[in-house]
């Protein structure tokens, strides 16, 4: 599915090709922390199939606690949060897009959720979305 995308404040413009099918939601306290809410939706997107349009995103290099590291690119103006990927060298890379900042958002229905052992207490179980692995 070809989709679209910016951040809030329009300085950075992409399009993508993604599989619909493979949309999800990560309740890790890292999605937590960097989204500032209770999870975050995400649709990979081979580094290949991913065309940025207009501007530049600022990489932030975030070390997890087993000591990956992730690039999380974001709107430097704005803030707007635009994809995370691993901090190898670019070519072969899965980009995970924040689905928020896509045009077709409303369309993009999660299938599988992970990391739900993270899920904050408070929110509702998501009917029709599948726990994945690393529940």
């Amino acid at each position: 599915m070809k989709v679209d995308g910016s951040c809030h404040c329009g300085a950075i413009r992409f399009e993508a090709e993604i599989d619909p099918d493979q949309v999800r939601v990560c309740h890790c306290t890292d999605c937590q922390q960097l989204s500032g809410t209770a999870f975050r939706v995400v649709a990979p997107c081979p580094e290949q199939q991913f065309h940025l349009l207009q501007g530049t995103p600022r990489i932030y290099v975030k070390t997890a606690e087993s000591g990956g590291h992730r690039q999380q690119a974001f709107c430097a103006d704005c803030g707007s949060a635009l994809y995370a990927t691993s901090d190898e060298p670019a070519g072969a890379r899965s980009l995970g897009l924040r689905v928020g900042v896509l045009t077709q958002r409303a369309e993009l229905v999660p299938k599988r959720q992970f990391w739900v052992k993270s899920a904050l207490p408070w929110l509702p179980a998501l009917p029709g979305v599948a726990v994945g692995d690393n529940g």
